[in-house]
């Protein structure tokens, strides 16, 4: 006799990570109950052709009724909020209400980030910091909860004048990257549309019994901007050049309070060269970290610490995530498979 289904509920699903699990999750079997803003744009239309894929199509802000329908039944949850939406705070606390309500969820996972505020003398980041405080919510809660912290997407980087991660291309040939992040300094990377689908089914697999009130890393490498160059320059055969700057540069129109989300970037990354992810968990080993994954910095031989902004970068923060998906895409496989693809869907064609 076959299984039933089980149902996981996913909200903001046109976003990177909830489209990557909404994938996967379709194509092993399972059911998918989905929020959505919008169902115009390329990512809607493509998961309105994916099997066992239920859209609701909605805001969340004040919209309990939607809220009760996304987890009536459901096994799983993916809640990723995110500040477009409205009340960060408000929205993530009636969507932890709602499946609390709902009595059905037996896995709550939410994408969090960190509060910088409250581990050093560093400022909160304002489309961070909410996430931290909706976490502590869930926890007083007592969901069956585990929190991901997604590291940089990969797949920010382009060639068009977005900022912070604009790839520039040069007059002759070549990429430069502005940003304030110091040259040596290891960030967490991961590709997010390729590797966080696989890794949350992992965690749900495993279940709260093991990972109930952890926090997670999605993290898969830890590079510094010199080294994401190297990388970039190796995929794609031409000079890529890393160009440290103070204050980052804005060349078109940006959403509104996204400029004080760059303003204080610049001031955490760029004068206190603070740590990424602050938590004292994400630097200091792991209890029974597998070993043999190689380094922070690629799939090579040896595992170690990385010396990173605030002092030593535990193994940890790519440990555990690699552990829970084996086939997770480096940065120069994305810059030599995936970005000249990207950049050519955008309409661009330096690549050809």
């Amino acid at each position: 006799m076959t299984q039933p289904q089980k149902t996981i509920a996913v909200v903001n699903a046109a976003g990177r990570q909830a489209a990557s699990l909404i994938r996967v999750a379709s194509a092993v079997g399972y059911s998918v109950r989905a929020q959505i803003h919008s169902l115009k744009g390329i990512i809607a239309d493509e998961l309105q052709t994916l099997p066992n894929v239920t859209l609701l199509q909605g805001p969340l802000l004040g919209n309990d009724r939607l809220m009760d329908e996304l987890f009536k039944g459901a096994s799983f949850a993916f809640i990723n909020t995110t500040s477009q939406a409205g009340d960060e705070v408000a929205i993530g606390r009636a969507l932890a209400d709602a499946a609390k309500r709902s009595g059905s969820i037996t896995h709550y996972i939410y994408s969090s980030m960190p509060d910088h505020s409250v581990h050093g003398p560093w400022p909160a980041v304002p489309q961070w910091a909410p996430k931290f405080t909706v976490e502590n919510y869930v926890r007083q809660l007592s969901l069956p909860a585990t929190f991901v912290y997604a590291g940089i997407y990969n797949n920010n980087f382009t060639s068009l004048p977005y900022p912070l991660f604009q790839m520039e291309l040069m007059p002759d040939g070549s990429f430069e990257w502005h940003a304030p992040f110091d040259s040596e300094t290891p960030l967490p990377w991961l590709d997010a549309e390729h590797d966080v689908g696989p890794t949350l089914l992992q965690i749900f697999k495993d279940g709260p019994k093991k990972w109930h009130g952890h926090r997670i890393a999605l993290t898969f490498e830890t590079l510094s901007p010199n080294q994401v160059c190297a990388a970039f320059s190796r995929a794609l055969g031409r000079p890529c050049r890393y160009v440290h700057v103070s204050q980052i540069e804005i060349k078109v129109n940006i959403p509104p309070g996204y400029r004080e989300q760059l303003e204080t970037l610049e001031v955490l990354f760029g004068e206190f060269n603070a740590p990424y992810f602050p938590q004292p968990e994400f630097s200091q080993p792991a209890a029974g970290s597998p070993k043999g994954l190689g380094p922070a910095g690629g799939k090579g031989a040896g595992a170690g610490m990385m010396q990173g902004p605030g002092g030593v970068v535990s193994q940890r923060v790519t440990d555990e995530a690699r552990h829970l998906w084996q086939g997770w895409r480096d940065m120069e496989e994305y810059a030599r498979e995936v970005f000249p693809v990207e950049e050519e869907a955008n309409g661009l064609d330096w690549m050809l």
